[in-house]
């Protein structure tokens, strides 16, 4: 049995500190036991304004962002879910909010670019275009990525992406045993919908959700749901952080169990469309 963590914050504008935050919080959940951890999308950054994000996306295998993940993985020899950086398209006029994920010696494991973005008008005074500045991720073999994991093999989804069933459902038959949801799902939203969606991708591939999150206001005034949680194969909440703007769940993660709910339920099996 190996134990998971999920990482709550509360990001603002200054990327150095918002790293010096995550190094507290991995360092929390690396105490508790945790042999996978997962940050939040935007866990670097939650900008003032969006544009402000250029002044910080990196490329591919440089940059203050990656190096933290890699130097956080290997010093506390942990996988490393990297919620989300902004990585420059090759057009270099905008940038993909990629996942990252780094092995126990520090090394990439795997980068998942976001596949959905959330252009969306949450109400008549609330709304979101994401591609205005980022990239879409392709919808190709290359960018459907699960990871073998001693905790078990994972697969990397990011925030709006939980509204797509058919991408989780892609992971399950790729052999995802964990799915991991890094997001900043916006107030309104989540209220609506976080666990509801959460739990539904969970109950119908069987598998283990990571979800870790942003909570409360951020700097542009955005405010963000919060609520991380850890929830198992039939759809139970193992763990949940609530009113906290940052915090650290851990859940044990059995894939004895998981399996026997697989042979005793196989709907996974049953599949006919």
């Amino acid at each position: 049995m190996s134990r998971v963590a999920a990482i709550q914050m509360n990001s603002g504008p200054d990327v150095e500190e918002n790293l010096v935050r995550a190094d507290g919080l991995i360092e929390q959940a690396v105490s508790n036991g945790a042999n996978l951890v997962v940050l939040p999308e935007n866990f670097a950054l939650m900008p003032r304004q969006e544009s402000d994000r250029m002044h910080v996306a990196e490329n591919e295998g440089s940059g203050p962002i990656q190096a933290f993940l890699a130097q956080q993985s290997k010093k506390s020899g942990i996988w490393l879910v990297g919620g989300t950086i902004p990585l420059m398209t090759a057009q270099g006029n905008k940038f993909y909010a990629s996942c990252l994920m780094y092995r126990p010696d520090g090394g990439l494991a795997a980068r998942y670019n976001k596949i959905h973005l959330f252009d969306v008008a949450v109400s008549d005074v609330e709304a979101y275009k994401e591609s205005e500045f980022f990239e879409p991720g392709a919808t190709t073999s290359d960018n459907l990525v699960c990871v073998d994991t001693p905790v078990g093999r994972t697969g990397l989804t990011i925030c709006y992406d939980v509204r797509f069933p058919e991408l989780y459902r892609r992971l399950s038959s790729m052999g995802a045993l964990l799915l991991s949801v890094p997001s900043a799902f916006t107030a309104t939203t989540g209220q609506a919908h976080w666990q509801t969606l959460l739990r539904a991708r969970a109950i119908e591939n069987l598998a283990f959700v990571i979800a870790s999150a942003q909570s409360g206001t951020h700097a542009s005034g955005r405010e963000t749901y919060g609520h991380s949680m850890i929830i198992d194969p039939w759809g139970e909440i193992l763990g949940q952080l609530a009113g906290e703007p940052e915090g650290v769940i851990t859940a044990d993660i059995d894939q004895d169990k998981l399996h026997a709910v697989r042979q005793r339920f196989p709907s996974l099996q049953h599949r006919r469309l």
